[in-house]
């Protein structure tokens, strides 16, 4: 696989994680993905949510968690307290109710920070990519194995994938931020 190849595929992985932990951020609408960080204590070792349970979500501002184990119900919602995600649940003994309140304005400007500073985070690694494919190229014009001009096409392709990549991560940022800040 060529260094430019290897670049690009990092650079690919990178832009998914970035988009996965964008799902992950709370909009004013219920999204299962909200609760994907949810650890579930469950037969003796602490499991994702969506491996000892159902999650849905039947209207806009409700997600419901239906456990495998009716046992389990008490875990679930303990699980989901613990998260931290601003949410309260309830449970009826059969299924566990997360009602997602609208977003008050200081928490939609929380969101964004938030939403920036991930976003920054998934630019450095697309820098660090692109240092770590230049310094490949540079590496091997000074062994012998490629010219120079094979070299400089190289480190030109790299580049372009950098600023396109970037690109896709500022464009995701907006349409998310877009997302949170919508009333």
């Amino acid at each position: 696989m060529s260094t430019t190849e290897q670049v690009k595929q990092q650079m690919e992985q990178t832009l998914e994680a970035v988009r996965r932990e964008f799902s992950t951020v709370r909009t004013g609408k219920a999204n299962v993905a909200i609760l994907d960080t949810v650890r579930v204590e469950a037969y003796g070792s602490s499991l994702p949510l969506n491996q000892v349970a159902t999650v849905s979500t039947p209207e806009s501002s409700l997600i419901v968690v239906q456990p495998f184990d009716a046992s389990l119900i008490g875990e679930v919602e303990k699980g989901i307290l613990q998260a931290d995600l601003g949410l309260n649940p309830s449970n009826d003994g059969q299924i566990v109710r997360v009602p997602v309140p609208p977003l008050n304005e200081e928490r939609r400007k929380e969101y964004v920070r938030v939403l920036n500073r991930m976003a920054e985070e998934g630019r450095v690694s697309l820098r660090h990519a692109r240092r770590e494919g230049n310094d490949e190229v540079k590496a091997k014009i000074k062994e012998g194995e490629l010219s120079d001009d094979e070299g400089r096409r190289n480190l030109d392709e790299i580049q372009k994938l950098t600023d396109r990549f970037t690109k896709a991560i500022d464009e995701l940022l907006e349409a998310k931020e877009g997302e949170v800040m919508k009333v």
